[in-house]
């Protein structure tokens, strides 16, 4: 039912793209130029959850698929998300054990967790069109990640990993390494260390690790490394890096004429 749940299952390298702009139709041009996943960054990006459902219609009309990061790991939200038809979520802040089984538990219906019931009457389940929704395809489909971004995450990780219903790690690294006390500096040896404890108990553990492309290394050394997710570019990075290179090329062509 979730063929991104089944790529990385199988053991996959996925990769995909930021959207942060919150714009149906930057993220159409994404896929339409080789970015076949996008991730909507609703923690960070803009927006709120209508236009992320408008970003999701346009890229799988394009013939993309999407992750939804949420801002916060709210009951509420996950209810409204789910309803509202995403089915891959990466959770932020998930600092423990017990963190992780109350994501779990918001996400998937009763008997396995607590989400409110609506099944019948909302997109998820195709306004009805699925009657076997909310009893097996729901929690089937699900591909569910939470961030580790901090040291008692990066403790807590084994634990974490092994909760029911959580199926992967995203790793955070810029945000992990400033819960080290070392904001911004990637190369720190404390913060290589964490990224490569994440690694191990990752591998160890069996689950699904994914990252950002840049400080846990680029798409070839992921890959080599084990990871089966990971995001690069960001609508917005693109857009600066092509808005920098018109201007130089506008500037150079002035300044020879």
């Amino acid at each position: 039912m979730n063929s991104l749940k089944a790529r990385l299952t199988a053991g996959d390298f996925v990769t995909a793209a930021w959207a942060e702009l919150g714009n149906p139709d930057v993220a159409e041009i994404l896929v339409r130029h080789g970015w076949k996943v996008i991730v909507i960054d609703g923690e960070h990006g803009t927006g709120a959850l209508e236009d992320w459902v408008a970003v999701a219609r346009a890229v799988e009309a394009a013939g993309g698929e999407v992750i939804l990061r949420v801002p916060e790991a709210s009951d509420a939200l996950f209810k409204r998300v789910l309803d509202r038809g995403f089915r891959s979520l990466i959770v932020p802040l998930v600092n423990s054990v017990e963190d992780a089984r109350a994501v779990a538990r918001a996400c998937r219906y009763p008997p396995r967790g607590t989400r409110g019931y609506a099944a019948p009457i909302v997109r998820a389940s195709g306004f009805g069109a699925r009657p076997g929704y909310a009893r097996e395809e729901s929690h089937q489909e699900l591909l569910l990640f939470v961030q580790c971004e901090s040291a008692a995450a990066v403790a807590a990780l084994p634990e974490i990993a092994g909760v029911e219903g959580i199926d992967g790690i995203f790793l955070g690294p810029n945000d992990l390494s400033a819960s080290l006390g070392h904001l911004e500096r990637m190369d720190h040896a404390d913060t290589r260390a964490a990224i490569a404890e994440v690694e191990a108990k990752a591998a160890a553990a069996g689950t699904i690790l994914a990252t950002i492309t840049g400080p846990c290394g680029g798409w070839a050394e992921l890959r080599a490394k084990g990871y089966g997710l990971a995001v690069g570019p960001n609508d917005i990075s693109l857009l600066q890096q092509s808005a920098r290179t018109a201007a130089e090329a506008r500037d150079g062509e002035l300044r020879g004429a």
